[in-house]
């Protein structure tokens, strides 16, 4: 910030200019937000809030022939089923195995999209994604999720097997529809899927990163065609998050503290004892959930990430040789007493270690957004301060100590 003293008053014509360039410069960019092409396009505005103070389920009650393009306006036998936020999923299913979708959802800005995922993972999934720009032109693409990165996420590529009927974008109040066909080689059942939005505007039809995102596993398979709704499969959304706070507060929070008491406040004695062996067995015991929460992940979406299962397991391990450590705790006088506390001391300083590795692990390959990024980083800085603070007065001590028993070995003439 610039002092009082060396303010410079700038003549009006550079102000002026510069309030020109900005002018210029925001006219360009949304000028840039619709220079996309159109795949097919439609908007009706006419109608109004559309049923969303009543709630979403009422969405299903919408009469889609009056401003869904055909075929999907005069789909019959339609299954609907509210899935996820202001999300709405319809969809048709024939003996042909051709499948019509059609995804509502609460609309202002950005966009919004669904993706087919072979485990419930964002990486290696392709999407349909559409949004309405800033002069009400609608546009839907299939994006192709390589990575994560944004230049990753590559427009006009994917998996999805779209049929030669177009896809549609219709803005309709305040709800937004996506329309699309697709037509698999066999029944589709039980297929995880990816729901996100974003609310920037995408920009040469790059998308801006997403404000919140979630993976169901849908069974297309349930309900009868008769029904207007039927049971989505279970949100491991919520799985995936109960899973990685539950990594975070037992291994990169509780086991952390129960290994710092030992080493720093062994003076306490016998209270460090007691409180290293509850506070590491509380630890243990939310650590353990952990990995039941990830196998049960694993088996609802079958994910392939061989890397983190296999850490999470080798650190089990190790956490249960440290726990049967304890009930095998030789007496301080017993001569193996030294390489138990080898074992005990080194077995635990790698678990910690791949503990945090795994942790970091997770928040990547789950596509965690930058609060969990952040908010591991700090507890983890934290924790290493606390460790380069006590370590450092610790070692003051053995230096006080050790000169005082030189002065006392050594005593002035």
């Amino acid at each position: 910030m610039a002092k009082r003293g060396f303010l410079i008053p700038l003549p009006k014509s550079v102000i002026g200019f510069c309030f020109l360039l900005l002018v210029l410069n925001l006219h360009q960019q949304s000028m840039a937000a619709d220079d996309d092409e159109d795949d097919y396009v439609e908007v009706d505005s006419s109608s109004g809030y559309d049923g969303y103070n009543g709630g979403v389920s009422e969405q299903c009650d919408t009469d889609l022939r009056s401003f869904l393009p055909p075929p999907y306006g005069n789909l019959t036998n339609v299954i609907c089923k509210p899935i996820w936020n202001t999300f709405v999923l319809r969809y048709t299913q024939n003996e042909e195995h051709v499948m019509n979708i059609i995804v509502s959802a609460l609309y202002t800005t950005g966009w919004v999209g669904i993706g087919f995922s072979r485990d419930g993972m964002m990486v290696g999934s392709s999407a349909m994604v559409g949004w309405v720009n800033k002069k009400g032109h609608a546009r839907i693409h299939q994006y192709y999720l390589q990575g994560r990165k944004q230049s990753e996420v590559i427009q006009d590529k994917g998996e999805l097997p779209l049929t030669n009927v177009p896809s549609s974008v219709v803005l309709h109040g305040a709800t937004i529809y996506l329309a699309f066909q697709l037509k698999f080689s066999a029944m589709v059942s039980q297929q995880p899927i990816l729901l996100a939005f974003g609310n920037a505007y995408p920009r040469h039809n790059h998308l801006s990163a997403h404000s919140d995102k979630t993976a169901v596993v849908f069974d297309f398979s349930a309900g009868s065609k008769s029904s207007a709704a039927v049971t989505a499969g279970s949100d491991i959304g919520q799985t995936k998050k109960n899973h990685g706070v539950l990594g975070i507060i037992g291994w990169g929070l509780i086991l952390p503290v129960g290994a710092i008491i030992p080493r720093y406040f062994r003076h306490k004695d016998p209270l460090w004892y007691y409180l290293h062996s509850v506070i590491q067995v509380v630890g243990f015991a939310i650590g353990l959930t952990t990995v039941l929460l990830g196998r049960q992940l694993y088996n609802k979406i079958n994910a392939n990430v061989p890397t983190h299962r296999g850490i999470g397991i080798f650190v089990l391990v190790l956490s249960i040789l440290q726990v049967l450590a304890f009930f095998l705790r030789p007496n301080k006088e017993a001569k193996i007493r030294k390489y138990w506390n080898w074992y005990h001391h080194w077995f635990g300083r790698i678990a910690l270690f791949f503990g945090a590795l795994n942790i970091v692990l997770g928040i990547q390959i789950g596509g965690a957004g930058n609060e969990w990024k952040l908010g591991y980083g700090f507890l983890l800085s934290m924790i290493l301060i606390a460790v380069i603070v006590l370590e450092a007065l610790a070692w003051v001590k053995r230096s006080d100590k050790a000169a005082m028993n030189s002065f006392q070995m050594n005593p002035s003439p």
